[in-house]
């Protein structure tokens, strides 16, 4: 009878050959492929601690974080205006993975989690967005409305780190490392000063439950999010390490900033202080105590250490945003008109009159993107069967397009 062949098996994990995707033999032992990138991986965090500091997230490789001016820098390619906006970012995240990467040097550095205010369509995504591409680390946009406290219909703040590890395909120190923005945090504001019968179960409730997460504490996360239950396995998240970003548009904070300037302004010279005041963007003097009054709990205005603003968007702003940007609206659409083979062609004036239709409306840099595609939506509809291999958007093209939507408020005598 012949004698059975042995089976090789993993000097490791003990797995037959049959049972992995490769093993490697020598002359006395065996290793299998998955045991070798275990292996690869432990050497590296013990030989290279620095390693995943310096990477900064997804692409692994040499990677120093940037300077203030060149992050600055590259927010400008994106971002028009907002000067002050972008060099506050700038000098607080380029502190915040400076605290990182010398976390061991004996000196406790805190967080400088940020929170931005201004109106809609000024830009607060898209600095965030910017900033997390530019450093590659894992990035999360949650939107603070959908929160409530636990036990309630809603989400737990905890599932704002669920979606922070998936953009990093569940590796947790990579999403250790990374930037979560809240959106619309003006919406848990403490509805109310007066006591109530009912729970505030998402506004002020929701204000103290992410109170220990943006300050920074080992949180378990359900890994794929909704609520949390006793049976379910959780991961174990450290978010000190993690960036906060909150932006809100802070409707009617306006009012507040108003009476805080006309009671503080006391004295002989009460009238030419006043007359510098520029009460047409009254949000550029946005004070801490201004949000306190606006519905926010001190205990997280004090997390949000770094205050921002940003100023509604004029007129030239406008017009920038449509050309300048590295992704500028009207590159986006010549683009996709060249993908249908297609040159198109936008007339100065054409873009003069979208930009005076997004001032009435008053909806910032979002309502030019719903003006052009009203505008575009039929030459977009023909684009792929058409043969034509130019096509020029004119003043009047332009009207008879946004008329024929129903949808702006346009004067008779500017469609005459």
């Amino acid at each position: 009878m012949a004698k059975k062949k042995d089976i090789n098996r993993c000097s490791f994990c003990g797995r037959a050959e049959n049972e992995v995707p490769l093993m490697m033999l020598a002359e006395s032992a065996c290793i299998c492929s998955d045991c070798v990138e275990m292996a690869y991986a432990q050497a590296k965090e013990v030989l290279h601690p620095q390693s995943s500091i310096k990477t900064l997230g997804k692409v692994e490789g040499d990677f120093f974080l940037k300077k203030p001016h060149e992050i600055y820098d590259f927010l400008s390619q994106y971002v028009i205006g907002q000067e002050n906006a972008k060099k506050t970012l700038s000098v607080a995240v380029y502190n915040h993975y400076k605290r990182i990467e010398n976390v061991g040097s004996g000196e406790l550095i805190e967080k400088s989690n940020i929170l931005m205010i201004g109106p809609t369509g000024t830009g607060k995504t898209l600095l965030a967005k910017t900033i997390a591409k530019l450093l590659n680390v894992p990035f999360a946009l949650v939107d603070a409305t959908i929160l409530t406290e636990a036990g309630y219909v809603g989400e737990d703040v905890e599932s704002i780190l669920t979606r922070l590890l998936q953009d990093a395909d569940y590796n947790v120190s990579k999403a250790e490392k990374g930037i979560v923005f809240i959106d619309e945090i003006d919406k848990i504001a403490r509805k109310s000063d007066n006591p109530s019968i009912t729970r505030d179960v998402s506004g002020e409730g929701v204000q103290q439950a992410l109170l220990k997460i943006i300050e920074g504490s080992i949180v378990n996360v359900p890994p794929q999010g909704g609520r949390k239950h006793p049976e379910q396995q959780m991961i174990a998240v450290d978010t000190n390490n993690i960036l906060f970003i909150c932006g809100g548009a802070f409707e009617g904070i306006e009012r507040n900033i108003a009476n805080r300037l006309n009671t503080q302004v006391i004295g002989f010279d009460t009238g030419s202080i006043r007359s510098n005041i520029d009460r047409d963007n009254l949000i550029q003097y946005v004070a801490p105590q201004d949000l306190r009054s606006y519905g926010l709990i001190p205990e997280i205005i004090g997390r949000l250490p770094v205050l921002t603003h940003l100023n509604p968007l004029d007129r030239e702003s406008l017009r920038a945003i449509l050309t300048e940007p590295k992704n500028s609206l009207i590159k986006q659409y010549t683009e996709l008109f060249k993908l249908d083979n297609i040159k198109l062609t936008i007339k100065p004036d054409v873009l003069d009159y979208i930009v005076d239709t997004a001032v009435e409306f008053q909806l910032g840099a979002r309502g030019l993107r719903s003006i052009c595609e009203i505008i575009m939506l039929d030459a977009m509809y023909d684009a792929p069967t058409s043969t034509k291999k130019t096509f020029t958007v004119t003043l009047d093209y332009a009207k008879e397009r946004m008329l024929k939507s129903g949808s702006a408020l346009i004067k008779e005598k500017e469609v005459e």
